[in-house]
């Protein structure tokens, strides 16, 4: 009987409740500066964010317009939503700003939480708490400001390889510490796909050229600016997604990015202006993780176009290798992956498109996988007259060179060593 009745109110509590409000917001029109008013509809179901998402979309309340009369009267007690004025002005802050309403006042969906084992935070202070600092502590490293007076990176250019300087922005001792921490906590637990074998415990170059041993053809991409084209928008996003309430979203994004900044003295003063996007950099730890959990859908949908097609896949971070025997399909999978590539947020660096046939040498990040894994002919023989050279007192380089061919091929640096003496 109670168990009816508990079913019955339940049932009249969701006839009555608010299944939706309908609030205004200012759209700016043209460049006359004039003002418009849109409506738009928020819904309060907490229904999934889109048909094949599971995270449901769960309101602040103390966001919300205020309830009318009709939705009142089946309410027992009348609670105040009160935000306080330090979390209001942290919200509404230039370092928190956002267009999109929608996305300002999503909360915390625990269950999706839970279901990717991710730590369960669900304010600025629950943060700040796994963290080990206070607040405070915390948005001075997660403040964003137009002119900032403290810089907490070290920025500098090392050479590429292929030409050209690399901007290497590595963060100072107590910021690297706290995203060290964050990385523990959050960043070994971020969703990466299966195709994914750089900066991933148990994978490495190795795991990321076997797939490809011994292959008709070989196709290459590299992926431009790969570091930078991880936003903070798309590390908020991907946080958001994952279940994390906007406040929370928002203070770990700017933890793990940063502007590359030009200095600028105003009055005898030093100050640090951006010059572009926040983006996730080189050198900060959080970088890798942030990156591979943002390009999942991006592996997700090259691997299945290398299925269809009849070719393996695999990306060790910038780099994208596809292998198979098929070589009349080449040329649709290089149209296909641009296409995706673009879809998905990031830019292809054409200039280092490869396509190795059998007859020639096939590299995977450093392995040569013509018939197994290991150093070319070539590079062997390089190796061990560099070791006959030296006799049995080999230098580090050269130790280091043996130990690095023996964690790829055992049999090769074993036979290489004997041949040396």
């Amino acid at each position: 009987m109670m168990s009816w009745l508990a079913r019955l109110w339940a049932w009249i509590l969701w006839l009555f409740a608010r299944k939706s409000v309908r609030r205004e917001a200012p759209l700016l029109l043209g460049d006359g500066g004039d003002i418009d008013q849109v409506h738009e509809n928020v819904d309060l179901t907490g229904a999934p964010k889109t048909v094949h998402h599971r995270r449901k979309l769960f309101r602040d309340p103390r966001l919300l317009p205020k309830p009318d009369r009709a939705s009142r009267w089946i309410r027992r007690q009348k609670r105040e939503l009160v935000m306080d004025s330090a979390e209001a002005r942290r919200l509404f802050s230039s370092s928190l700003r956002t267009r999109n309403r929608g996305l300002r006042d999503l909360a915390t969906d625990e269950e999706q939480l839970v279901r990717y084992g991710l730590p369960v935070w669900k304010t600025e202070q629950d943060v700040a708490a796994a963290l080990g600092v206070s607040v405070g502590r915390l948005r001075f490293f997660t403040m964003h400001r137009a002119a900032d007076p403290v810089c907490h990176y070290v920025l500098f250019r090392i050479p590429k390889r292929s030409g050209g300087m690399r901007l290497i922005m590595a963060p100072k001792r107590e910021l690297k510490a706290l995203q060290r921490k964050l990385h523990e906590l959050l960043g070994k637990r971020l969703p990466v796909g299966e195709h994914a074998h750089g900066f991933v415990s148990g994978r490495s170059v190795l795991t990321n050229a076997r797939p490809h041993v011994g292959t008709t053809v070989l196709v290459q991409f590299d992926l431009k600016d790969f570091f930078p084209s991880v936003t903070y928008a798309r590390v908020r996003g991907l946080l958001c997604a994952l279940g994390y309430g906007f406040p929370v979203a928002s203070v770990i994004a700017l933890l793990a990015t940063e502007a590359e900044r030009q200095v600028t003295e105003v009055d005898g003063r030093r100050y640090y202006v951006p010059v572009g996007w926040r983006h996730c950099v080189q050198g900060a730890p959080t970088s890798p993780a942030f990156c591979n959990a943002v390009a999942l859908k991006l592996d997700h949908r090259l691997a299945g176009l290398a299925r269809r097609l009849g070719f393996s896949y695999t990306r060790y971070a910038d780099d994208l290798t596809f292998s198979g025997d098929d070589p009349a399909r080449v040329h649709q999978l290089i149209k296909t992956v641009s296409r995706i590539v673009r879809a998905e947020g990031f830019v292809l660096n054409t200039s280092k498109t490869r396509v190795s046939r059998r007859g020639s040498r096939q590299r995977v990040t450093g392995v040569t996988v013509n018939e197994e894994p290991g150093l070319s002919r070539k590079e062997r023989r390089r190796l061990r007259a560099a070791l006959h050279a030296q006799g049995g007192n080999p230098s580090s380089e050269l130790r280091g060179k043996l130990a690095w061919l023996s964690m790829l091929n055992p049999a090769q640096a074993a036979a290489l060593a004997r041949r040396a003496k």
